[in-house]
């Protein structure tokens, strides 16, 4: 069964294959053993809440509980840029007029900023390929939502997500080489290390205070302002349908668009229900498939699983039970799997 939990200190091998197959533009998975155990030390940490708000990081993998086999990773910060400036460029417009000559002219600038600094975050969405089937994806990001459903306090009334922009498999960015490689002179992949290696700031610092004009970038640079990575568009259209919507900020390095919006707003969290569960067989037909999550802190699992729901019962397969970690009589928050059109 593919269940996700908590990461736990023996996944960092298992966190680090993963690293090698996310090729260039996803700093908060760098292939580095050191940064990914010190990652997985602070999520730990946070989990026993011996850290304050602004270390807090949530991480979770998935897990097939058959071999141990960990495919996946996501994650969630509980506020980011309280410690640290968190930079972004803001897409702007603004408008040059000559009533004189009957001309008015609309350009769009990027200007640096450090906005939405105490949002908490959802980051670090990552499945190996050859899993991006049966409901998996959907299990590893959505899951998220129920566990801040399950536990609101932990987290700001608003959440983000910065999604992976363009860039190819040679490292190759666009809007880095059109923009950041001319204020700090190195390419992508060297800027994207570095980034994972916690200098994204040290670089931010080195960027133009004034605004750019996109007119000024080459064609390229400016056909990926706001664009995700082929492999993240999923990711996005998933997010999309739970609400999260472009707000006009991007990121520094490949210019992909940061998604956003109200966490009473995301669908899994308004729509999600509580129930007491029970074990049993279902009887025969199609029953609906469920993401399901147990309410528990330490021990927060999520499965998907068929179930059968009244007005105050799931009724659940008895393996789902075990692998929830649920006893008979214990609630459960559930959320159907297709989000409706």
């Amino acid at each position: 069964m593919i269940i996700m939990r908590p990461v736990e200190l023996k996944d960092v091998p298992a966190l680090m294959a993963l690293a090698e197959k996310t090729g260039s533009g996803l700093t908060s998975l760098p292939a580095d053993e050191d940064a990914l155990r010190a990652r997985v030390a602070r999520a730990r940490r946070a989990w026993r809440h011996a850290v304050p708000r602004s270390e807090q990081g949530f991480v979770f993998v998935l897990e097939n509980t058959e071999d141990g086999h960990v495919p996946g990773i996501s994650a969630i910060e509980a506020a980011v840029g309280l410690t640290e400036p968190w930079h972004h460029y803001r897409v702007d417009s603004v408008s040059h007029t000559s009533e004189a000559l009957n001309i008015h002219n609309v350009q769009q600038t990027l200007r640096l900023c450090q906005e939405q600094a105490g949002s908490s975050e959802i980051c670090t969405l990552f499945l190996a390929p050859e899993w991006r089937r049966a409901g998996n994806g959907y299990l590893l990001s959505r899951a998220r939502f129920l566990f801040i459903a399950a536990f609101p306090d932990i987290f700001d009334g608003r959440i983000v997500a910065q999604m992976r922009g363009v860039s190819d498999d040679r490292g190759y960015s666009p809007f880095w080489n059109g923009v950041g490689r001319h204020f700090f002179p190195v390419d992508f992949t060297q800027a994207d290390n570095l980034s994972a290696s916690g200098q994204k700031n040290v670089i931010a610092q080195l960027m133009p205070r004034y605004p750019i004009y996109s007119a000024f970038l080459p064609a390229d640079a400016r056909a990926a302002i706001g664009q995700v990575h082929p492999h993240t568009a999923p990711a996005r259209a998933m997010l999309e349908k739970e609400g999260f919507r472009f707000g006009g900020y991007i990121d520094i390095f490949d210019g992909g668009p940061m998604l956003g919006c109200s966490v009473r707003d995301i669908y899994s969290v308004r729509n999600s229900q509580l129930k007491t569960v029970r074990a049993g067989r279902l009887p025969e037909g199609k029953w609906p498939l469920y993401l399901v999550a147990n309410e528990r802190w330490q021990d927060f699992r999520a499965i998907l699983a068929h179930a059968k729901i009244d007005e105050n019962h799931a009724t659940l397969a008895a393996s789902n039970l075990q692998a929830l970690l649920c006893q008979p009589g214990e609630r459960v928050r559930l959320i159907p799997l297709n989000i409706p059109t």
